[in-house]
């Protein structure tokens, strides 16, 4: 595989856990409480920019190739399956408050 790939999956599966790693809404501003549906603009919003980089690389070594929904559901459920391990560790490996 090109270093490009390889550099982009490890961005990938890192910006896919990002959301659930802190309580701040988009690592700025701090959160009482931060429920599910920021954890999800957040992931979308990281999804639209990883795309936007890979777009960006894919244009330095070839014409960009014009994609149709498929494409996308697809790389949105590998971006789902990369933020699996940190929705586990933010849900199910909480302590439960009495």
């Amino acid at each position: 595989m090109e270093t490009s790939v390889i550099t982009l999956l490890v961005v990938a599966f890192i910006a896919a856990n990002l959301p659930f790693a802190t309580q701040r809404l988009a690592g700025i501003k701090k959160l009482a409480s931060k429920h599910f549906g920021w954890h999800l603009l957040e992931l979308v919003t990281l999804y639209l920019l990883l795309g936007l980089l890979a777009r960006v690389l894919e244009g330095r070594y070839s014409p960009v190739h014009a994609q149709n929904w498929q494409f996308y559901v697809t790389t949105f459920s590998l971006f789902l399956v990369f933020a699996f391990p940190g929705f586990v560790a933010r849900y199910f490996w909480q302590e439960r408050v009495r």
